[in-house]
């Protein structure tokens, strides 16, 4: 049996992550937050774009309580992809401030509908689900992006957490891996 308490602890990972995943904009300017930073175009403030659409689709739509702002159709072909950057159009406080606004109505879905509400999921292959299900998953891909965050802010400008390490000990640390990896490697040897 999945219990309020389930419902509780997922809904308050997934509001921790959320916050992470803003604070990886902090600071920077605005071409850092769009610039592509791996082959694919992978960049911060598109992850929050691409987060706050998905979040707004499932629980929104697959619940039958649709985010009250346009959503791109998830079947529309010449949308796919486009959730994934902003545009020079698009600013920081328009997709961040849509971003908190479906944390908003995800919250109240959370909030209304028992763990076992019922909902459906067009497209999966296997469309119905249940809220647990739809809170599993949300919280694996926001997880998920948050991690790309991460990495993308490390690469931007060095930044990692350093409430409980210092950049002294990042950099004897990313030495120590880098002798472990040429010794490793017998044509650096």
């Amino acid at each position: 049996m999945i219990d309020d308490f389930a419902k509780e602890y997922l809904h308050g990972e997934l509001r921790e992550l959320r916050e992470v995943l803003l604070r990886k904009l902090d600071g920077l300017s605005e071409y850092d937050i769009r610039r592509p930073l791996t082959s694919t175009g992978t960049n911060l403030l598109g992850l929050v774009k691409h987060l706050s659409v998905w979040e707004a689709r499932y629980f929104g739509e697959v619940f039958d309580r649709p985010f009250p702002e346009p959503v791109p159709r998830w079947d529309d072909l010449e949308q796919r992809g486009t959730d994934l950057w902003a545009t020079e159009h698009e600013t920081r406080e328009e997709i961040t401030g849509r971003y908190r606004r479906v944390w908003e109505h995800t919250d109240a879905t959370i909030a209304a509908l028992a763990i076992d509400s019922p909902g459906h999921v067009p497209w999966w292959p296997r469309p119905d689900v249940l809220l647990f299900n739809v809170l599993v998953h949300m919280l694996t891909e926001t997880s998920r992006h948050a991690g790309h965050a991460d990495i993308l802010r490390e690469q931007v400008d060095g930044e990692v957490d350093t409430a409980r390490r210092d950049a002294a000990f990042w950099e004897k640390r990313r030495a120590e891996i880098e002798r472990a990896a040429e010794a490793a490697d017998p044509a650096t040897a």
